[in-house]
């Protein structure tokens, strides 16, 4: 059937086209085919106007134009030479000509073809280009609830550009912002608005005034809010899921975000074919101003989980996948949350999970009808496109902690360590130790301040179970205030977690820390530890992770608390905990959302721990203190000049702290899709002398997961608003890094 009802529609068209050519030609004339000897032809017949196109394009010229290139001109047309002449087409371009040309602010010009020319294959464009028209005001009448000036913030239509240069009027701006406008009352409840416009050309066409002209009404707010259709959830289980109710003014975007709330609330269920519609009815007197919020709730069939199906996967191992489901509970018998594996629409958690677990480049769950004819069952597939899961690449980083350090990477990211290779290509080729999900990093990293050697091993998940382990060798190096620092560190970990719950640590280390290259005045306490240190640490820890994306936070906590007992040629103890809870703000219509991070940490010696063991604020390190420099705040040395040297001794460098507390506050703004943001933030710092420190800055945050994974390229400007006299100030924090 529907073949031939397409056979049919393309004869209509093939007919429509024959019968309105002859109109297109008329037309073309008096758009601008205004040759004395276009309207002689105006009378031929069609046969003789279709055999024009058998003619092709044999040049291509420009005439009268000065703003554009003929170039750019030829480039935006779409015409090429040897193309058969269509008049539709040469229609099209002189269009296009038009609209190029009013974008720029040129609402009067004119553009006309040849006709003669244009038949012998010579396209021929006179263009008249006429006044530049600027802004030169815009008026908002009528606007009561908002302010002039707040409505000017949406709209694209200003008197000036950046710098002051003038901005010109463009017709599709115009009607944009009356868009926005008229989405903005819309959003906001005022649903019996109307928003206007007028262009009034000034100074002999040269410049424009535009009003919008807005009568507002009045906003309108919920009477009641109605459920039709449901059954498995009750009113007041629906209604905690709900941000507008019944006496609030009706929003549109707050609406979207609730019934997107409720779709959710089914999906956790098993509910995989929820359909909910959602619609403001107004009453009968539009006078009264008051909507009834209607959600329209077709459940469907609740479902669990069969069969899991892993597809798509040569050198990614199925476990690699199941693990990871495993761990989030979705597993055989389980009711089909289709929150984290929908039916469609945008990526869901679990997707990206198994994306990051196997470096896929997509990751794609949905539900299938179960061959087991259970009804009330739906098989899951888990599709898989591979990507690029290791790299042999050297590269860059930079940041204003630790200067520039150069990169020279092995990482496999789905290593196994029993997949030997057969040959020294499969090893550079990276066609060896892969497929089982775990995680190999030899790193080369010398740089300008830091210099590092790593060799990292991990394994997220020990005998299929969520149990991760880690092994670490380092060599490491850094210049610091007086001294010179060398660690050589051996550690090992594991962890057992749990989704929700709490999670169990343990780690052991072994390091040697190395003091050397002195400064002449460097501290007491510096030069006490002179040379060689070996120390020997366990920690235990323990927290717990309940947030709704754990590469993304936007709601929920995290919670982390432990303590090491070091022993060696020092005996001491660390305790240290930290409490993260991320506060979704506001979510907007396209489902990004500005989140608010408070932070709070702390931590304390037991016993007597050398000067590099101690606690160190400022900079973006574990304990940040934005707008002071990189261990700016700290207890200070008093300087001890080398012999034959005067002078008066003065507390200067950093010693470290025994205790500190840091508390932070930080709001991420989206600005472009989720991987470019603004921030501002509040820090705060107390250590064991001088009083509060305190700061406050903005950013920027850019993240490119595919670069370095789920940590951000950051750019802060910081204020100190409290500090001591003896910290070390810094405005201005960065770290980025790239890989060539």
């Amino acid at each position: 059937m529907m073949p031939n009802l397409r056979m049919q529609s393309l004869k209509a068209k093939r007919i429509g086209f024959h019968m309105t050519v002859g109109c297109v030609w008329m037309l073309l004339g008096m758009t601008g085919w205004n040759a004395p000897a276009a309207r002689a032809q105006d009378a031929a017949s069609e046969s003789e106007i279709f055999s024009t196109r058998t003619d092709i394009v044999r040049s291509i010229e420009f005439q009268g134009n000065t703003q554009y290139k003929d170039k750019i001109l030829g480039q935006r047309i779409g015409i090429k030479l040897g193309d058969q002449i269509d008049p539709f087409m040469v229609e099209e371009s002189r269009r296009t000509i038009v609209d190029l040309y009013k974008k720029k602010g040129y609402v009067f010009v004119q553009v006309a073809v040849d006709r003669d020319m244009a038949e012998k294959g010579q396209l021929f464009f006179t263009i008249t280009e006429g006044a530049r028209v600027r802004v030169k005001a815009v008026q908002i009448l009528g606007a009561q609830a908002f302010s002039s000036g707040d409505l000017k913030k949406i709209i694209k239509t200003k008197t000036r550009r950046m710098f002051a240069l003038a901005a010109f009027y463009s017709e599709q701006a115009v009607e944009e912002d009356t868009e926005k406008l008229r989405e903005f009352y819309y959003d906001r409840g005022y649903l019996g608005y109307s928003v206007e416009t007028a262009v009034d050309f000034v100074d002999d066409n040269s410049a424009a005034v535009v009003t919008f002209t807005i009568d507002e009404g009045q906003p309108y707010r919920i009477t009641e809010v109605e459920f039709l259709g449901q059954s498995f959830f009750d009113r007041a289980t629906l209604e905690k899921e709900l941000t507008l109710l019944k006496g609030d003014v009706y929003k549109k975007s707050r609406a979207i975000v609730d019934k997107r709330a409720l779709t959710q609330k089914y999906l956790e269920k098993g509910f995989v074919d929820i359909q909910i519609y959602q619609e403001p009815k107004f009453a009968e007197d539009l006078d009264d101003h008051t909507v009834v919020l209607s959600y329209e709730i077709h459940e469907g069939r609740q479902f669990r989980i069969g069969r899991i199906d892993i597809t798509g996967n040569q050198g990614v191992q199925d476990k690699v996948a199941r693990n990871v489901l495993n761990e989030y509970d979705v597993t055989p018998g389980r009711l089909y949350n289709a929150k984290i594996a929908p039916d469609e629409g945008q990526k869901s958690l679990m997707e990206k999970y198994i994306q990051r677990s196997t470096l896929a480049e997509e990751v794609i769950i949905q539900p299938v009808n179960s061959d087991s004819g259970d009804p009330d069952v739906k098989d899951m597939r888990v599709d898989i496109k591979e990507g690029m899961t290791g790299m042999i690449m050297p590269g860059v980083g930079i940041s204003s902690d630790s200067g520039v350090m150069g990169q020279l990477i092995y990482q496999q990211q789905n290593f196994d360590i029993t997949d030997w290779p057969e040959s020294w290509k499969e090893f550079f080729t990276m066609k060896a130790f892969r497929g089982g999900g775990q995680n190999m990093r030899i790193a080369l990293e010398p740089g300008t301040i830091v210099s590092r050697y790593t060799l990292t091993f991990s394994n997220p998940y020990w005998h299929d179970k969520p149990i991760g382990y880690d092994l670490s060798l380092m060599s490491y190096s850094r210049w610091l205030e007086s001294y010179d620092e060398r660690r050589m560190n051996a550690t090992v970990g594991w962890e057992h977690r749990k989704w929700g719950k709490w999670r169990k640590s343990i780690a052991l280390r072994t390091e040697q820390v190395s003091v050397e290259d002195l400064d002449y005045d460097a501290p007491q306490e510096i030069r006490d530890v002179t040379g060689d240190t070996m120390l020997y640490g366990v920690r235990l820890g323990t927290g717990q992770t309940k947030v709704d994306d754990i590469y993304l936070p936007t709601e929920g906590h995290v919670f982390r608390v432990g303590y090491e007992q070091v022993t060696g040629d020092y005996t001491f103890g660390i305790l240290s905990s930290s409490y993260v809870h991320y506060f979704n703000l506001y979510e907007d219509i396209l489902e990004r959302r500005t989140v608010l991070a408070t932070k709070v940490q702390g931590g304390t010696i037991l016993g007597n721990a050398p000067p590099f063991e101690k606690f160190y604020a400022g900079g973006q390190g574990t304990y940040a203190i934005r707008g002071f420099d990189y261990r700016g705040v700290s207890t200070r040395g008093l300087q001890v000049f080398n012999p034959g040297i005067t002078g008066t001794p003065t507390y200067k460098d950093p010693i470290g702290s025994d205790w500190i507390f840091t508390a932070n506050g930080e709001v991420t703004i989206p600005l472009i899709g989720e991987n470019f943001s603004a921030l501002t933030f509040l820090d705060s710092a107390l250590i064991d002398t001088g009083g509060l420190r305190s700061s406050t800055g903005a950013g920027i945050q850019i993240l490119i997961p595919q670069w370095f994974g789920p940590v951000p390229m950051r750019f802060e400007y910081g204020i100190p608003l409290q500090s001591d006299e003896k910290d070390d100030i810094r405005h201005f924090n960065f770290s980025m890094g790239r890989l060539f």
